[in-house]
């Protein structure tokens, strides 16, 4: 099963500004209110959005709320995990960039990057052990089910 979307990737966001004539490194917040704003002008456009980014704090998880509501239509949460550490470590440090200019984040940034635990209904999907094809089948089969 699949499904026909517009796919937002915050890191290509984020390394467009940083490679602009701007220069703004890091990208700060610009990068999540582009894409805000492209979420919710193709939620008014009757396309279904899929929004790929690190939201480990509230704010940002609803921000992108607040993008699909004001375009009147309704968001389904993803929280990605890996409950593994020593696979997600791995994965973290063996990890290519595949965008000119992109500076992965070290395995100690990710652990002590700001993380705000969710306090709401969302969908989990725990990648440990899985392909990420498996993965994206999990969230496909969770909203076919779903109204």
């Amino acid at each position: 099963m699949q499904i026909e979307a517009t796919y937002l990737r915050i890191d290509a966001i984020e390394q467009a500004i940083t490679n602009s004539v701007l220069k703004i490194h890091p990208a700060e917040d610009a990068g999540y209110l582009v894409g805000y704003a492209l979420a919710e002008e193709n939620l008014r456009l009757g396309r279904t959005v899929v929004a790929d980014s690190v939201n480990p704090i509230e704010l940002t998880r609803q921000a992108w709320l607040k993008a699909a509501h004001d375009a009147g239509q309704q968001a389904i949460e993803v929280e990605v995990i890996c409950s593994d550490s020593a696979e997600h470590r791995k994965r973290v440090e063996s990890r290519v960039p595949d965008l000119e200019g992109h500076q992965l984040p070290t395995w100690q940034e990710v652990i002590e990057r700001d993380y705000e635990p969710w306090d709401r209904e969302r969908i989990i999907v725990d990648t440990a052990g899985k392909h990420p094809a498996r993965c994206a089948q999990e969230v496909l089969e969770y909203l076919s089910a779903s109204p």
